[in-house]
C-alpha cells in the first residue's frame, strides 16, 4: 500500500469566507488556532469528526475541503 497525505483547501476557503481568520474557524469547530494552523500546513491530519466539523463550517462537502493524495 502506498503512503499518502491529506491535503486541504482550508486557507482558500477561509479567504473566500470574508477572509475568516484561523481563530474564527477554530472557535467555530472547537479547537485551538494552532490546530487549524497545523492542519492547514498539512503537519497534522484531523480526526474524521473534526474534518466534518471544518467542512460543515464552510457548508461544503468534505471532499471539497480535504483530499487524500498518494505519494509516489
Amino acid at each position: 500500500m502506498e503512503d499518502g497525505i491529506i491535503v486541504n483547501n482550508i486557507r482558500k476557503l477561509r479567504f473566500n469566507q470574508n477572509e475568516m481568520t484561523q481563530q474564527e474557524l477554530a472557535d467555530l469547530v472547537g479547537v485551538t488556532r494552532q490546530t487549524i494552523n497545523a492542519i492547514e500546513a498539512a503537519k497534522y491530519s484531523p480526526s474524521l469528526e473534526l474534518a466534518f466539523k471544518i467542512a460543515n463550517a464552510f457548508k461544503k462537502p468534505i471532499g471539497e475541503v480535504f483530499k487524500y493524495k498518494i505519494e509516489p
